[in-house]
């Protein structure tokens, strides 16, 4: 198995991609959970979705973009997605949970209408929906390679600035950090991630990836730090793992890295429920 994974382009190209993933998801849903923002990826990746929809669909019905991979049509929606949920949170201050649904429910309603129009779904959309291995290319790697580095260099740069804004946004603005730019720009990198992603993954599982790892990592970590380092593990684990089986038994890549993602999660609480009991019973 592994002379395939050196000797095929699609499956280095996968390999490599995984990696990345594993290192980017952990890091930005840490601070997404920390924000108590679990479900900014749920509504994101279904404005990435549209855009999906929308580039296949416009590549049909205009020449010239028929090279253009629909990958960056997500990635333009997704931003515009994430752009919408900073300003809806300003508009429901006292409910800025809303602000997802909302979100989530437009894209998921604007792809039905574009998929109608395209006549129904196809064989590459299916990939972008679940994740599959044999469709990741080498503009989808290097767009994903584009993405990690401004995400690991922001967080490299003003990691103190976004600790101070995911926990106290108040004690943050007093401190003279510019909390709305850092929100806006943190919001970009989870749509820019999501839709990098997406490939591997798939749109409907990448959320999955961003907070299952970090909650096994809550389980056992005892600082914000030890969490992302944790979730890093796991989610590495979890994409290795789950693209090895993927390729050995022809399974969606997305599902079964989640399902490797899953487990983990179930073994952590297992362990820390049998050494809790082990520690009672002594």
């Amino acid at each position: 198995m592994l002379a395939d994974w050196w000797q095929y382009d699609f499956l280095r190209y996968t390999l490599f991609s995984g990696i990345l993933i594993g290192l980017i998801c952990p890091i930005l849903g840490t601070f997404l959970i920390v924000r108590k923002l679990s479900m900014m990826a749920d509504g994101l990746s279904h404005v990435t979705l549209s855009g999906v929809a929308a580039g296949m669909l416009l590549s049909k019905k205009v020449a010239f973009l028929n090279a253009v991979n629909p990958l960056f049509f997500g990635m333009l929606f997704s931003v515009i997605g994430s752009l919408f949920i900073e300003r809806l949170r300003k508009v429901f201050k006292a409910q800025q949970d809303l602000a997802i649904p909302i979100i989530l429910s437009s894209g998921l309603g604007l792809f039905t209408v574009l998929i109608s129009v395209a006549d129904g779904f196809n064989a590459d959309l299916y990939s972008y929906l679940f994740g599959k291995i044999v469709t990741v290319t080498i503009e989808d790697l290097y767009a994903l390679l584009g993405v990690a580095a401004v995400v690991l260099g922001t967080v490299f740069l003003i990691y103190k600035e976004l600790f101070a804004v995911s926990f106290d946004e108040e004690f943050a603005r007093v401190s003279g950090v510019s909390r709305r730019a850092i929100n806006l720009w943190f919001m970009v990198l989870v749509a820019l991630t999501i839709a990098a992603s997406m490939r591997i993954v798939g749109v409907l599982l990448i959320s999955a990836l961003i907070t299952l790892p970090v909650a096994a990592s809550l389980q056992i970590s005892g600082s914000f730090r030890q969490t992302i380092f944790f979730a890093i593990l796991f989610a590495e684990i979890s994409v290795l793992g789950g693209l090895y089986f993927a390729y050995m038994l022809d399974w969606a890549s997305g599902g079964t890295i989640v399902l490797m993602a899953v487990l983990i999660l179930l073994t952590v609480l297992g362990v820390k429920k049998a050494k809790a009991l082990l520690l009672t019973g002594l």
